[in-house]
């Protein structure tokens, strides 16, 4: 979905900062991060495990103070606009833990007794299915229950800045589409998501731009399809030749059309601007050198590779990969 020409400043930071002391000496969780959120976009925060995306975010959401740096949020500060803030945001956090022995419409009601004005509960129940589960105990709900209970809060003060922190972990594949659809009808009424996730394919459809973070800093920023065309190439090749079998990188990097190549797991991905080209030639190099091919395959490349090539892991289960 592209923003309208008159889209308003939701969020920025500038020189964003967030430092601790610990044992090693002083920690830089975010360490001098720029950005902008606008009206009507749906914008993710990427990184590993460690990158600082939790500190900026809990930033932004007025749960922690930062070191130094600008923080506007509707255009107001935390600090001297709490209270006003708290009504105009909402917040889904990767985990909530609700009174138990509350129903689900009664949770769902107790949150929107915090807002002056905002959503019925029985409005936002439909919306992310939970309507059967009205008369249900907190306790009886299963895990992917209780995370759209959680967004459900977070929707009842209609908010106009939604933070989303992994929103969909746990969820059914219908229940993560279910939530897809709120945050596309967020932006089509001129409101903003900030989103978190470990799902790339999520990433890549419902986010308009996409900043990736890794050691407090953004290492990149961009549309998804700007961020992919950054590779150099849009097909990714994956082979392997056999467990513990080391191909030089200079060999790889070396066949025609190949323009980055990585182990990948037991395995080796290349990034190639001309599959026709450059399968052929890595076939006979391989033969030159007596390797037997046991796989290959070829893709799109896609926004997991952008996060892999940069980061050096796999955003999802941490792993990492060497470059």
């Amino acid at each position: 979905m592209e923003l309208k020409p008159n889209s308003e400043l939701l969020l920025s930071c500038r020189d964003l900062r967030k430092q601790y002391r610990g044992r090693g000496g002083i920690v830089h969780a975010v360490n001098g991060l720029d950005l902008e959120i606008r009206s009507g976009e749906c914008f993710g925060l990427l990184g590993p495990n460690g990158a600082g995306k939790t500190t900026t975010i809990e930033i932004f959401e007025g749960l922690l103070p930062p070191t130094s740096g600008d923080v506007r949020v509707l255009g107001m500060h935390w600090g001297d606009n709490d209270n006003e803030l708290r009504q105009k945001i909402g917040i889904s956090l990767q985990e909530t833990r609700f009174a138990e022995r509350l129903t689900v419409l009664e949770t769902i009601t107790l949150f929107r007794s915090f807002y002056r004005e905002g959503n019925r509960p029985e409005e936002v129940m439909e919306t992310v299915g939970l309507n059967e589960k009205a008369g249900s105990w907190v306790v009886k709900l299963s895990g992917g229950q209780r995370q759209r209970l959680a967004v459900a809060c977070a929707l009842v003060g209609n908010p106009r800045l939604l933070f989303l922190d992994e929103p969909t972990t746990g969820l059914d594949p219908q229940s993560r589409r279910r939530l897809w659809d709120v945050i596309r009808r967020f932006q089509e009424e001129n409101r903003a998501v900030l989103l978190t996730t470990h799902y790339m394919d999520e990433a890549e459809r419902l986010c308009n731009r996409i900043a990736i973070i890794d050691h407090g800093k953004i290492i990149a920023l961009g549309s998804p399809a700007e961020l992919i065309s950054g590779l150099g190439g849009e097909h990714i090749v994956e082979f392997s030749v056999g467990e513990g079998v080391d191909i030089p990188d200079y060999v790889l990097k070396g066949v025609p059309a190949v323009k980055e190549a990585r182990t990948d797991g037991n395995g080796f991905a290349l990034t190639v601007s001309e599959p026709h080209i450059a399968i052929p030639s890595l076939l006979e190099s391989l033969q030159s050198r007596r390797l037997k091919l046991s796989r290959l395959t070829t893709r799109h490349a896609s926004l997991e590779d952008v996060f892999v090539n940069l980061t050096g892991r796999h955003l999802r289960d941490g792993e990492v990969s060497s470059s």
